[in-house]
């Protein structure tokens, strides 16, 4: 695949509804050339819908997308120089891998040996030489999927986007591959657009995430910023399911919650205001009940995660909060949680 000069991706007030039903509502984001950009969201949150209206699957009804700096409206999906891979792989089981890569270069009406050339140099880049005479059937998922990524690749697009790729791939696959896909993109240095609900997944493949929700963009940066610093309850529970809790901020930093005083270090100006924060399970430390400061809990389950057990606690209110321990602490064990650490959060779950 020869060298190419990375180009940007802009939507701009992309709207799109299917009946009474708004898929996406007013989006603009940016994508950056040469970058890693990750649309993150649950189920029906728009992401793929945003993705194949850049691609030009679909059409919105209003707004824009632009590819280095062009509007690409009046564009069919061949035109957009953009390569596709789909969640189900969409492998074409008649034809070996090779004539699956092959496909759109023979459309392109390429010489034959130029195909055979390219076919070859790219199959070697995705770590699968001298398999062009196989058939997709005789493949393994990762397999399949690496041919995928392969018949995107071989086009030599300028954009490459990718509908959750990996969820039909079982854990140990899904860790591979994707190590696998950011490898890839770091050398080619092509700009990416990856769909996923997966929070890890877009925690370590992206440069910029955006996390998506019902049709709009709840926020948008870099995978430490959102977990660190999420501008939202949503955001913050999504990503990396973190509790929230809500009480009094007071004027040395605390926050009173159920007549407890929980030193957080929050700002002095939200001193007298109710206010919700997030606590990730790294931030909370279990106690034996009874102490002077902390919440008291029960312990509701605890599961082991190999560098130990992943606790969760519920308040007197049905709060849940997780947190991690040393030892395994039986259901229905009275604790105490104390907040290390937490975030200002706005906006419902």
């Amino acid at each position: 695949m020869s060298a190419r000069t990375a180009v940007p991706v802009r939507v701009e007030r992309i709207r799109k509804a299917y009946g009474a039903a708004v898929a996406l509502d007013d989006v603009t984001l940016d994508f950056p050339a040469g970058g890693f950009s990750t649309l993150l969201g649950p189920s029906g949150c728009g992401k793929t819908t945003l993705l194949r209206a850049i691609a030009g699957f679909e059409t919105p009804d209003a707004g824009a997308v632009f590819i280095g700096g062009r509007d690409v409206a009046a564009d069919p999906p061949w035109r957009r120089r953009i390569g596709f891979v789909f969640q189900s792989y969409a492998l074409w089981p008649h034809m070996s891998v090779g004539e699956n890569v092959a496909y759109g270069l023979k459309l392109r009406r390429l010489p034959a040996a130029a195909i055979q050339s390219r076919v070859a140099g790219v199959l070697e880049r995705v770590g699968m030489p001298g398999v062009g005479e196989r058939h997709p059937g005789q493949l393994s998922g990762g397999q399949q999927q690496r041919v995928a990524l392969a018949r995107a690749l071989v086009l030599e697009p300028d954009v490459l986007l990718l509908d959750e790729p990996l969820s039909n791939l079982d854990a140990r696959l899904r860790v591979e591959m994707r190590r696998e896909i950011r490898r890839l993109q770091r050398e080619v240095g092509i700009t990416t657009v990856y769909v996923t609900h997966d929070q890890e997944e877009a925690l370590e493949l992206s440069d910029v995430v955006a996390v998506m929700r019902n049709g709009r963009v709840e926020q948008v940066g870099s995978a430490e910023q959102l977990y660190h610093r999420p501008g939202s309850a949503f955001v913050a529970a999504f990503l990396g399911a973190a509790a929230l809790l809500t009480g009094e901020a007071q004027e040395d930093g605390a926050l009173v919650v159920s007549g407890r005083r929980l030193a957080l270090g929050l700002p002095r100006n939200l001193s007298g205001r109710q206010v919700r924060v997030s606590l990730r399970p790294q931030d909370v430390a279990l106690e034996t009940a009874g102490g002077p400061g902390g919440l008291s809990a029960t312990v509701v389950e605890s599961a082991y995660q190999g560098h130990g057990w992943r606790v969760v606690a519920r308040l007197a209110d049905g709060t849940e909060i997780a947190a991690f321990s040393a030892t395994a602490l039986a259901p229905g064990a009275a604790v105490q949680v104390t907040p290390r650490h937490a975030v200002v959060v706005e906006g419902e779950p």
